[in-house]
């Protein structure tokens, strides 16, 4: 457990502190049943959030995963911050460390801005996504919502479709599920899945959206970020929805139930329609409700380790 200082990359966890915060988690979403969902876990603790990006859900999910610790927390925004005037994050950080904190989440659209700041101060990082490189936290509350639903991920085959080029949450993802000894497909078009990337991860490539259907248990659909294209991928998105959106018509057509995950924002009609994001085999809503009880575990056992 040495290794569990911070929680920068989904690389550095062993199966063993894996199988230690699926199992923290479980039982603080026991906790999350009760009437009084509160404990004193952190109490006499202060976290930070350092969102340098937008977000609404993952920073939504963690400051309410470290208030149900019973933390006091400080939120950070870069709008109206002294970032505008040219602060670097290193002296923000030093600033605020000044002020005692004892632990940093940290999301930001640079690469690498977590490890950076692991390499410079002492107390936990969570990385809640750096730029397009890992999302940790999000991989780790699909994969235990895959365990809850199934029983297992051992073997099972995981289908995840979209934009793989951009996404952290496809990165992060494709690295927890192979570990832990699942199947994974990657599906997209062409212009959005990297070159190459079956000779980095154990994962296979498909390009029509009936196959990988048909063959998976588990679809993860990752939204199309426009934002991040630096030049345009894609003719439309009404062509997008046509070769590769998760329809009720596609649905349908499958000879067995599959299960239905998507980390959000969703857009809605673009890479999957309402009627599938609302229907039986989604679980687009447990993976929001795990996401508190997971980043519970996570602040619960860094504060542990410190």
């Amino acid at each position: 457990m040495e290794t569990f200082k911070h929680l920068i990359s989904i690389q550095s966890l062993s199966n063993e502190t894996i199988d230690l915060i699926f199992k923290t988690a479980k039982e603080f979403k026991e906790i999350l049943q009760r009437p009084v969902k509160k404990v004193p876990s952190l109490h006499h603790k202060t976290v930070v959030n350092l969102f340098y990006e937008n977000s609404t859900r993952t920073r939504l999910s963690f400051e309410l995963a470290e208030k149900r610790l019973s933390a006091d927390v400080l939120n950070f925004t870069v709008s109206g911050s002294s970032v505008a005037k040219g602060e670097t994050l290193l002296d923000t950080v030093k600033n605020i460390l000044s002020m005692k904190v004892d632990m940093v989440v940290i999301r930001h659209h640079h690469s690498g801005a977590p490890y950076f700041l692991s390499q410079h101060i002492s107390i936990p990082i969570i990385n809640a996504g750096d730029g397009i490189n890992e999302h940790p936290t999000q991989a780790l509350l699909d994969v235990f919502s895959i365990i809850e639903k199934t029983g297992s991920i051992q073997g099972k085959k995981v289908a995840i479709i979209g934009d793989i080029m951009h996404s952290r949450v496809g990165r992060s993802n494709i690295m927890l599920l192979t570990k832990l000894g699942a199947e994974v497909m990657i599906c997209g078009p062409g212009s959005l899945i990297p070159i190459g990337i079956e000779k980095i991860y154990p994962v296979r490539i498909e390009y029509d959206i009936t196959k990988a259907l048909q063959w998976c248990d588990v679809a993860n659909v990752l939204r199309i970020q426009l934002e991040r294209q630096q030049q345009p991928l894609l003719s439309s998105l009404r062509e997008y929805n046509l070769q590769y959106g998760i329809t009720q018509k596609r649905m349908h057509a499958l000879n067995k139930p599959i299960l239905i995950l998507h980390p959000g924002p969703i857009n809605r009609g673009v890479e999957i329609d309402s009627n599938v994001v609302d229907g039986a085999s989604s679980i687009v809503l447990e993976q929001v409700e795990n996401g508190v009880a997971i980043r519970m575990a996570l602040l619960y056992l860094l504060s542990q380790n410190h």
